[in-house]
């Protein structure tokens, strides 16, 4: 017996048509936090994670420390995360909620990846994949 396999055709509401619910209310949300990547507070935070980098790199200024692990890493490899997880923001139901956790006053900390996802997969009840980079403490 093979699976019927018909596509459930999803209504394009938004957007002259174009646009689903779904991708709608993602556009509003990568907008926002687009819009707030250099909140004050979160910056605060990752100066306050840094020193100077005393590496072979002549191009690279600065090292991070992740609040999770404690190793140091480059710019590219740490997120900025809210310890109040900011959460999602589904059909626009809690709308300020969302602009109020994600331009909060204080609580943010400086992860690498790895522990940035971990801790995202553990808030959303998924496997903690990503496997940790090891790097030596300096």
């Amino acid at each position: 017996m093979a699976k019927d396999r018909r596509r459930v055709r999803v209504p394009r509401t938004r957007n002259a048509g174009q646009w689903t619910e779904a991708q709608y209310w993602g556009a509003v949300r990568s907008g926002l936090r687009k819009a707030f990547k250099y909140w004050g507070p979160a910056r605060i935070a990752k100066e306050n994670a840094r020193r100077k980098y005393v590496g072979k790199n002549k191009r690279q200024k600065w090292e991070y420390q992740c609040a999770e692990c404690g190793l140091w890493f480059k710019d590219k490899e740490v997120q900025i995360d809210h310890t109040i997880p900011v959460g999602s923001l589904r059909t626009g139901h809690d709308l300020k909620g969302f602009l109020e956790r994600l331009t909060c006053e204080s609580g943010f900390a400086v992860l690498c990846k790895p522990c940035h996802q971990i801790k995202t997969n553990k808030e959303r009840g998924l496997p903690l994949a990503p496997k940790h980079r090891k790097k030596v403490k300096k």
